[in-house]
């Protein structure tokens, strides 16, 4: 029988080429004083250069890559209108919403050693920023933020498809559009192909609330649409925030050792975001209708790349829009800022519906992000990639687990083809191989590696000690990591002096030295969100978490567009359940503007919730108007006020609301990752116990 080491060992590893792990072996000489002193231009005073080590792997990389195929840069030059004028768009608040300025530094026409010359060529790509034609009568403005903004002409006006993540953006891809192409017609309808929030939160920027909910306005968006849009961000919303700063490289300064860009483009504006309800939803799993006079089909693709989401052909145009179904570049089945584990056989399906249904005639494919693909063979060809991708990531990495390759193994075992490997498009841009390999096994097999000793593991603040102590202490461990990281053996050097920061969190050395190892990998990756994990957490080591008050991020918008049902859950969860042992009561909460009634109970420990119903003995009965708790909901106006301004009624005991807001909890969006990093200057502003707070609106 073929025991597991044994059946580890004989498959094919990932070729050298396409990894960039610490396995690249080279003479093992030390490195260490060479990069000592800090790297001139480098953006922190001990921040490193890379080291041969790295050099040697990227360089590696780069003779393996299909750099004959120049077809992007071709398809991404062609319809080109006018370049937007200014490099920087101003926020209506004053700051810069959108900076392409700090990217120039990509054009210059040299390799650089610190970056991964798959990535580079990407963001290359992603530097566009101008309007284009993609066929007469659709229209892009592509570069000014993370997604791209589309404009259709309809019968009376355009139709806008995904009005990217802020309003000012919005505005300003408009007016170029308008000076060069929109003849000074109307925005007559807008869509939004999905959930994420580069694809909606710039709306207020194109239309006005009023036209949509007269009906002047169409706006159309996938069935179930605002439920989906709302609870991910809110239910795990400041944890999903945090990550954001490790994923997309949030402290980071654009720079060769810095952030390059996220692969899907090159960064998330920061303008004002905001959100309007659909007037429309598409419920049908395919389904047509006249969109402003043209004729559109849309198909569903619930649980894709996204809970809600779909793509639309337009007939007559012979233009299929593949929303974030098909981008150029492999996407996430496991997210790292944090996200449902997704439906990668079910992703492949509807690609390939897709490829049948509109795809064998198509002339032209477009998405919400990158440049469009022309000629039937090139949509053809991107089309079944890209099935192809996402059917053999889940099939093969199933076809490993289920000879017993585990969660914390597959990433090291399972490889995508060399044929897709060879396909721009079909690289790891957004997503990466290794992390939705594990991401597979999550969905079907769940965390366990099926062996006990990782059932109820200790946490790494309490079982780091004991491996400290066993290796022989601090000062061993730190020579052996300073050995490892010399040799280029940066994951075996990780592996030590994790454990040592993790047991001594206020130890400068074993902080500075992992800051360098953690550097060096992040170097080598070509996935841009693993570069930005391996580079935030280096720059923590060395500078502690940016603290100062936070500006609250979050979008009245979203938080009126929460349903009552969704913030009793959020109090829920923001309720410490250790503050709430002993306290029992039964509210009853009426909206009457809109004819809720909910009973609340606090029990166990534990907030819960029914709509539709009211208890005969509660101990509290609590009346206010949907559109008064609103205000409550933004942190505007306390219960408290609502009670003496007679917006809110009650009978019974309202001490309960007090008992209850004492048990509430304001979330930190600057939560210590690394440990040794906190080293706060201000406090965290204080939430209203009842406030809603999504923060930032999470884009992908």
């Amino acid at each position: 029988m073929t025991t597991r080491r044994a059946f580890l060992e004989a498959v094919p590893a990932v070729g050298a080429a396409f990894v960039v792990g610490s396995n690249f072996v080279l003479e093992a000489t030390s490195s260490w004083a060479e990069e000592a002193a800090p790297v001139p231009g480098h953006f922190h005073p001990k921040g490193k250069a890379p080291s041969k080590f790295t050099k040697a792997i990227l360089e590696q990389s780069k003779s393996a890559l299909p750099f004959a195929d120049k077809r992007d840069f071709d398809e991404l030059a062609k319809g080109f209108i006018a370049p937007m004028p200014d490099l920087k768009i101003m926020a209506d608040a004053g700051h810069t919403a959108w900076d392409m300025e700090r990217f120039q530094f990509l054009n210059e026409d040299r390799d650089f050693d610190s970056i991964h010359p798959s990535l580079l060529r990407q963001s290359r790509l992603n530097n566009n920023y101008g309007l284009y034609e993609v066929v007469p009568g659709i229209y892009q403005v592509r570069g000014v933020d993370l997604s791209d903004i589309t404009f259709v002409r309809g019968k009376t006006g355009w139709i806008v498809f995904d009005p990217l993540v802020s309003a000012e953006p919005v505005r300003a891809a408009w007016q170029l559009f308008q000076k060069h192409v929109g003849n000074g017609l109307p925005v007559t309808a807008v869509i939004y192909s999905h959930t994420h929030g580069d694809h909606w939160g710039g709306v207020r920027g194109i239309v006005d609330e009023a036209d949509v909910r007269s009906g002047k306005v169409a706006l159309i968006a996938p069935i179930d649409f605002m439920d989906f849009t709302i609870s991910e961000n809110v239910y795990a919303g400041n944890a999903m925030n945090r990550r954001l700063f490790y994923q997309y490289g949030l402290l980071l300064p654009a720079s060769p050792y810095g952030y390059v860009g996220q692969g899907l483009g090159q960064g998330v504006s920061a303008g004002a975001t905001g959100l309007i309800a659909p007037n429309r939803y598409v419920s049908g799993a395919i389904e047509e209708f006249e969109v402003d006079g043209v004729r559109m089909i849309f198909q569903s693709t619930p649980n894709t790349e996204a809970p809600r989401e779909m793509n639309t052909y337009i007939p007559e145009l012979k233009a299929l829009w593949m929303a974030e179904n098909v981008v150029a570049s492999l996407h996430n089945i496991y997210t790292l800022r944090g996200a449902q584990v997704r439906d990668p056989l079910r992703w492949s399906k509807y690609i390939n519906e897709s490829l049948y249904l509109f795809g064998l005639e198509a002339e032209v494919m477009f998405a919400s992000h990158h440049w469009p693909r022309w000629g039937n063979d090139r949509v053809q060809e991107v089309l079944r990639d890209q099935r192809d991708l996402y059917a053999h990531m889940n099939n093969q990495v199933l076809h490993f687990a289920n000879q017993g390759v585990t969660i914390n193994q597959i990433h090291n075992v399972y490889a995508l083809p060399k044929s897709i490997l060879q396909k721009w498009h079909c690289r790891g841009y957004h997503g990466s191989a290794e992390n939705n390999a594990r991401g597979v096994i999550q969905r079907y097999l769940g965390y366990w590696d099926c062996n006990p000793a990782s059932l109820i593991p200790l946490s790494p603040e309490e079982s780091a000690p004991l491996y400290v102590e066993m290796m022989g202490g601090s000062s061993r461990i730190i020579d052996k990591g300073r050995e490892l990281h010399d040799a280029g053996q940066y994951l075996l050097a990780s592996e030590i002096v994790n454990k040592l920061v993790q047991a001594e969190p206020e130890n400068a050395d074993a902080k500075d030295l992992l800051a360098d190892i953690f550097e060096q990998l992040g170097y080598q990756q070509e996935n841009p969100g693993l570069r930005n994990s391996f580079l935030a957490a280096a720059y923590e080591l060395r500078s502690g978490i940016p603290q100062g008050e936070t500006a609250n991020s979050s979008s009245p918008d979203v938080i009126r567009a929460m349903s009552t049902e969704l913030f009793l859950n959020f109090l829920g969860i923001r309720m410490d359940s250790r503050k709430a042992e002993g306290l029992n009561f039964t509210m009853n909460l009426i909206t009457p503007d809109n004819g809720e009634k909910f009973v609340v109970e606090l029990a166990n420990a534990t907030l819960t919730n029914i709509e539709g119903h009211q208890a005969a003995k509660a101990d509290l009965t609590l009346k206010i108007n949907r559109a008064d708790l609103e205000l409550t909901m933004m942190g505007v106006k306390s219960l408290d006020e609502q009670i003496a301004e007679g917006k809110a009624t009650f009978e019974g005991d309202i001490s309960i609301l007090g008992k209850l807001a004492a048990t509430m909890v304001d979330f930190d969006p600057r939560f210590e990752i690394m440990p040794g990093t906190k080293a706060r200057t201000a406090s965290v502003a204080h939430a209203d116990p009842y406030q809603a707070v999504p923060e930032k609106i999470v884009a992908e």
